[in-house]
């Protein structure tokens, strides 16, 4: 009897570990996300303050995203292997001084410090502090429910920027972005003890036995790369989450608020939209975690890129309609991020837990590599027609593309996880 009870305390302190882990990622991705989001509230500020053209400052969104792609899969790779905790904290650590730098930047004086500081090393930052390094982290620690738990921590990534992004418009507009840098600095630095308390020993690493194959099974990061590049179906997903790179984080992350200035519409008003995305964001990654509990996840990844499509569609119809703004903005919201606990919920079961964080490593520098060629895509596009009509209408078919890669795949494991989310 007292065996028994001892058992149930502990799986109880497991599952509040667990769920612990969860709320991290959570706060460690809303401080990340929201400095990666401030390029595109800045970008207006940064082309009057130093002379800067659009498609330059779109340049440097361009170049974090492709540092970020290259320490993604390394990421991955080591959170299989090392657990997340080291990871984390040096993550916050490289947000944190890139945004001291950027906030050092003077015109006349140190005008470098600003591409540094932000492509450079708070790129590093972004790449650890990732959705598929925190997705791994809550996998290797959820069983069940776990499309539900990956939703809500990846959730983070956008729950940061609802809250954050109406007070930086407000500093800028005040002509105070400095300040606003500096104080997402201090909470970079202060994150990381919370992270070392919440992730120490035993939870901060991965028990290799538990979470990398079968017993007695000794792989390298050779091998598991091997198994993705011969697996059909995760170059389906590949493919379709590069895409999902360009039409997210390349193109809306970077040019909705400047496309929004564009029409005419004030940073307040068009923070404000964004919040509304963020918000709707926040509550479709969560409900698409859900989802991907109980219904065939590549299915619900067709359905989650087609709706994209048709938000694009609504947004080339924005201009002087701020309440078409909101409606892009609620539409595109429930589908931003929604692909992330769907995704990782699929190849968990597809191709193992053991290898989740290199496959997801994998996928974020696809998506890296896509969002970098939509920041700058969207930059020459706004240079060479002094719009976005073009970049809106490629949006569109890319999005189709990404759904029909993906609809045809197949779901073998979904009555499996019916029956532990049932329970």
């Amino acid at each position: 009897m007292n065996s028994e009870t001892g058992a149930g305390a502990d799986a109880r302190g497991r599952n509040a570990d667990a769920w612990g882990v969860v709320a991290l990622g959570f706060m460690t991705l809303a401080l990340a996300f929201t400095v990666r989001g401030s390029l595109s509230l800045a970008m207006p500020v940064w082309q009057a303050e130093f002379g800067w053209t659009r498609g330059f400052i779109s340049g440097i969104a361009a170049v974090a995203l492709l540092v970020m792609a290259t320490v993604a899969p390394f990421a991955g790779g080591l959170v299989d292997r090392r657990g997340s905790r080291a990871l984390l904290m040096g993550g916050l650590a490289a947000v944190g001084t890139g945004v001291v730098l950027v906030a050092a930047a003077r015109p006349d004086a140190g005008a470098w410090l600003l591409p540094l500081g932000f492509a450079g090393v708070a790129s590093i930052g972004f790449g650890t502090i990732a959705q598929h390094v925190v997705a791994a982290a809550i996998a290797q620690r959820v069983v069940q429910r776990r499309g539900l738990a990956v939703g809500i921590g990846a959730a983070g990534s956008t729950a940061g920027q609802l809250l954050l992004m109406p007070v930086l418009a407000y500093f800028m507009q005040s002509g105070e972005w400095r300040l606003s840098f500096q104080l997402l600095a201090v909470a970079c630095f202060l994150l990381i003890p919370v992270t070392w308390f919440t992730l120490r020993a035993p939870g901060g690493a991965a028990p290799r036995n538990a979470y990398n194959g079968r017993a007695g099974e000794h792989r390298n990061i050779r091998d598991d790369l091997g198994a993705l590049v011969r697996s059909p179906v995760y170059h389906a997903v590949f493919w379709s989450f590069a895409i999902c790179g360009f039409t997210t984080t390349g193109v809306i992350e970077t040019h909705l608020m400047p496309y929004a200035a564009l029409c005419g519409f004030g940073p307040l008003p068009s923070a404000t939209a964004y919040g509304v995305l963020s918000a709707l964001n926040l509550t479709g990654m969560i409900a698409a975690g859900w989802l991907s509990d109980r219904m065939h996840r590549p299915q619900l990844l067709a359905i989650i890129y087609m709706a994209r499509a048709a938000a694009f569609v609504l947004l080339m119809f924005v201009a002087g309609n701020y309440p078409m703004l909101i409606v892009f903005a609620v539409l595109f919201g429930l589908f931003d991020y929604s692909t992330v606990p769907v995704t990782a919920s699929y190849l968990a079961s597809r191709l193992g837990i053991g290898r989740l964080g290199l496959s997801m490593g994998v996928l974020s520098a696809g998506h890296a590599v896509g969002a970098a060629a939509g920041a700058w895509a969207g930059g020459a596009v706004f240079d060479g027609s002094g719009g976005y009509g073009v970049l809106w209408i490629a949006s569109v078919a890319l999005a189709v593309i990404a759904s029909l890669l993906v609809v045809a795949l197949g779901d073998s494991e979904r009555a499996m996880r019916r029956a532990p989310a049932a329970a």
